[in-house]
């Protein structure tokens, strides 16, 4: 169950990223309502994950989900670059994430302390 809350708070991490871009410093209403809302959802989901998964492993996966998407976004939605280089760093992060994945495998009850 780990697994599924930190991918989607990192999805709510993409979210909460384009918001805050949307948002021209916090000037326009909608994005930055959005922000606030997958702002706490993302955390949210982040804070019921490290239940079941290590803090580091977490946080690594969290962040890696959101640099992926966001620099995706970027490129797609906002015409950043899509240089070979960009796109290769970008698949070896979605390797790392994976590999993470594996190398840290989720407990069977959520952890009392956390």
């Amino acid at each position: 169950m780990g697994w599924i809350y930190v991918f989607i708070a990192g999805l709510f991490e993409i979210g909460f990223t384009i918001s805050l871009k949307l948002s021209q410093n916090f000037s326009v209403l909608l994005p930055s309502l959005t922000f606030v809302v997958c702002s706490v959802a993302s955390f949210g989901l982040l804070t019921q994950a490290i239940k079941f998964i290590p803090l580091g492993t977490a946080y690594a996966i969290w962040t890696g989900i959101g640099a992926f998407g966001t620099a995706l976004a970027g490129i797609i939605l906002f015409g950043e670059s899509a240089s070979a280089l960009r796109l290769a760093l970008l698949a070896v992060l979605v390797c790392t994430i994976v590999a993470l994945k594996f190398a840290s495998p989720e407990k069977a009850q959520p952890n009392p302390e956390g």
